[in-house]
């Protein structure tokens, strides 16, 4: 029973699933038979070898960039600033944004030890910096965190010669940007607005 224990453990330490989901779905998987185990365990392996960060944005991407840094068609003149790879697909659901993206990797938390060296910054200025982008979006979650950390960037960026925006209000406090609805998210890209200084 070690190898279920194991797997147990493994899956409670995933987010959102507590050590009672965590048994329920090592149990689903015994009931399904080895196919359905083996196909999962090469699906976590394919992704473990072949994902890794974007070398420009840091986004997932299987090759040096990822799908939304090689896509022509997309503004590189537009940054949009979040947390974290699940924003990216949150902004992409509004359909309305079509520049490139910057992931910090987190967000700033001195209480946690999360301070701007631990962030993506640094790539962020770099780009800022060779010239090709006109306008930063900061689309940090609305929560204390996200808050301090797009003032951060607000007056990191003040003297680069770069328009900054933050999306525009509407978005519940506290709130994650994962959970937010399209229309909502649609609607607070559309309306963003400059950052007062």
């Amino acid at each position: 029973m070690r190898a279920i224990e194991t797997l147990i453990t493994e899956l409670a330490r995933l987010p959102g699933i507590g050590r009672k989901t965590a048994q329920r779905l090592t149990f689903h998987l015994l009931q399904q038979g080895p196919d359905d185990s083996v196909r999962l365990a090469r699906a976590l392996d394919a992704v473990a070898a072949t994902v890794h960060d974007c070398a420009e944005c840091g986004y997932v991407a299987e090759e040096e960039r990822c799908e939304f840094c090689r896509d022509p068609r997309r503004d590189a003149g537009l940054v949009c600033v979040v947390e974290d790879a699940v924003s990216v697909l949150a902004v992409e659901r509004s359909t309305e944004f079509r520049g490139r993206y910057h992931v910090l990797g987190g967000r700033l938390s001195p209480l946690d030890g999360v301070g701007p060296e631990s962030l993506r910054i640094a790539g962020l200025l770099e780009r800022v910096r060779s010239g090709s982008v006109r306008e930063v979006i900061l689309a940090t979650n609305p929560s204390m965190e996200g808050e301090v950390t797009a003032t951060y960037l607000h007056q990191l960026l003040g003297g680069e010669g770069v328009r900054v925006t933050r999306l525009a209000r509407g978005l519940p406090m506290g709130g994650d940007l994962e959970y937010i609805d399209g229309v909502t998210l649609a609607h607070a890209l559309l309306t963003r607005q400059e950052v007062a200084g």
